[in-house]
């Protein structure tokens, strides 16, 4: 083959992201994020394209934030403008697979490609400040009374939140179908809902609260986790009395229709960039609890949370 005619190959090759790995530079990724800047996702995201930049594997990084429907209206324009892009991602997790069970949207996550789940996290539930009520016990007995009058706040419809006070309000006798859910695009709205005492209740990711708990303006009255969090002195639902246990993960997916190498280069980037420094900083500085999970493996446990969220979902009365 003459040189000119190789490197015009090895190009394309390149562009399409079909080389291993050890042969490619650094690749020019493009990260979808399905949610409004300031939730989980977008923390997310961002945090692993800066530990993409810092294992070497990624020379640039670009974001797209585009929130709605529990990541669905983000999934449409990422299935529909990336396929066959070996060099395209997109954040997803629980609170999306819970969002495609109860809108049932056109497009489903089942059309991308998985790559790896990233991390785990509990949700906790926060008062504003100078909220009248002080405790979930608070919260329950105001629901029991007018369930209509507590506002949840959190992510989409069928996030980990949602599910969690429908859970509550079937484990103390109110029809879950009669809990007043108020769902946000994004972290930093429900946060600013929070704040303004708009909602009663808010739900979200530790991490997404910490700084607004640590300055008072928040306060923590129980964790969805099975014990407390590490550190971290608020109550569990469960030591409280109430039956209540869900985790929240996120994870990766890549474009419809790459190839398997395309996929196998993508998971390979991941795994390093789960290795770097920046990546183990910002384990730290958000409280998410590491658990990579790449390939078959993640495509079977993805499948498994299908059915299983289904299920929840069912008995708590949401679909």
């Amino acid at each position: 083959m003459r040189r000119d005619t190789f490197l015009k190959s090895l190009a394309a090759l390149t562009a399409a992201g079909t080389l291993p790995l050890s042969a490619r530079a650094a690749a020019n990724l493009k990260m979808m994020i399905p949610a409004n800047p300031g939730g989980g996702w977008d923390a997310t995201g961002r945090a692993l394209g800066k530990a993409l930049q810092d294992a070497g594997v990624a020379s640039a990084v670009t974001y797209e934030n585009k929130g709605g429907a529990a990541g669905a209206i983000g999934l449409a324009q990422f299935v529909n403008a990336s396929k066959g892009d070996g060099n395209a991602m997109m954040v997803m997790g629980a609170v999306m697979l819970g969002g495609i069970i109860t809108g049932k949207p056109p497009v489903s996550v089942t059309q991308a490609t998985p790559l790896a789940r990233l991390t785990s996290e509990y949700n906790v539930f926060v008062l504003p400040e100078n909220s009248p009520l002080k405790t979930m016990k608070d919260v329950v007995e105001q629901m029991k009374k007018d369930p209509g009058s507590v506002k949840w706040g959190g992510g989409s419809r069928g996030s980990t939140e949602h599910i969690a006070a429908a859970m509550l309000a079937r484990e103390v006798g109110v029809d879950a179908a009669k809990i007043n859910y108020v769902p946000f695009r994004g972290g930093g709205e429900a946060t600013a809902a929070i704040l303004g005492g708009n909602v009663t209740v808010g739900g979200s990711g530790y991490s997404e609260f910490q700084q607004y708990i640590e300055s008072g303006k928040m306060r923590p009255i129980a964790v969805t986790s099975a014990a407390r969090l590490k550190g971290i002195d608020i109550p569990t639902m469960k030591e409280q009395g109430y039956n209540v246990e869900i985790g929240n993960w996120r994870g990766v997916y890549g474009a419809p229709g790459i190839s398997a190498e395309q996929r196998k280069a993508l998971v390979e980037m991941i795994v390093k960039a789960t290795r770097s420094k920046a990546w183990a900083e910002a384990l730290a500085k958000n409280n998410w609890t590491p658990a990579l999970m790449v390939g078959k493996e993640f495509e079977d446990f993805v499948d498994h949370e299908f059915a299983s969220l289904r299920a929840t979902m069912v008995k708590a009365g949401m679909v």
